[in-house]
């Protein structure tokens, strides 16, 4: 029963999808729009993106580091909602970690939280309370680009193949989710570092999915009368 509920649920959710993909190119364009879109650290980001991604292309891929970080981020949101991890087994063939407690959040975690990122950003937290600036910026934007490229297209690949994550809540309810963390994540971050503001953000994302929905619930009405 459970299942079909997450299943429904993921159906009721793919017009969000539609209008949150609405919301993320209204807000890449506000931020091509601002003065930061030519700044060093702006290249830097585009440039972390492109350097793995080449790197993708023509080197082979660090999957025990993709695993690690895979196991490591079930840990950390373990860790968050009270669990206790142990036991986290690496490997080129899979990972796994063992927790005393789960939930959607835990288990879909790795698929749109980008751990390598959270550390780079963790320590550049941490670099910025210690000295009182950061330095180099543009390299701590190309590491973000970097390592946010290499969660998303691990992420990609990953989804193509069977995961018992994916499987254990669904493959609607956890793709539509998945897709949905990923791009309010992505949202997030272009509101802290762009001239998008979060309320802008916030009226951009109320007003899609209302319009988005609305429309849908009017052709449904006009289609039965």
């Amino acid at each position: 029963m459970a299942g079909y509920l997450r299943m429904l649920l993921g159906l009721a959710l793919l017009p969000a999808c539609w209008a949150f993909t609405r919301v993320m190119i209204r807000a890449i364009v506000i931020a091509a729009e601002g003065n930061n879109a030519y700044s060093p650290e702006a290249f830097s980001l585009l440039g972390g993106m492109a350097a793995f991604s080449l790197c993708w292309m023509a080197l082979s891929h660090p999957i025990r580091t993709y695993v690690l970080g895979h196991e490591l981020t079930h840990a950390l949101w373990g860790l968050m909602f009270g669990a206790r991890p142990s036991d986290v087994k690496v490997s080129a063939a899979g990972g796994s970690v063992k927790l005393t407690k789960s939930n959607f959040l835990i288990t879909l975690a790795p698929y749109f939280f980008p751990f390598y990122t959270f550390v780079v950003v963790l320590v550049a937290i941490v670099t910025y309370a210690f000295y009182g600036s950061l330095p180099f910026l543009p390299l701590w934007m190309f590491l973000v680009g970097f390592t946010w490229a290499f969660h998303v297209l691990f992420t990609l690949q990953t989804l193509t193949r069977r995961q018992p994550d994916v499987k254990l809540y669904g493959r609607i309810f956890s793709w539509v989710f998945i897709f949905l963390a990923n791009v309010t994540l992505l949202l997030v971050f272009l509101a802290a570092v762009t001239p998008l503001t979060f309320v802008e953000l916030g009226s951009l994302i109320v007003g899609r999915v209302l319009t988005t929905y609305s429309g849908i619930f009017n052709a449904a009405i006009s289609l039965f009368n």
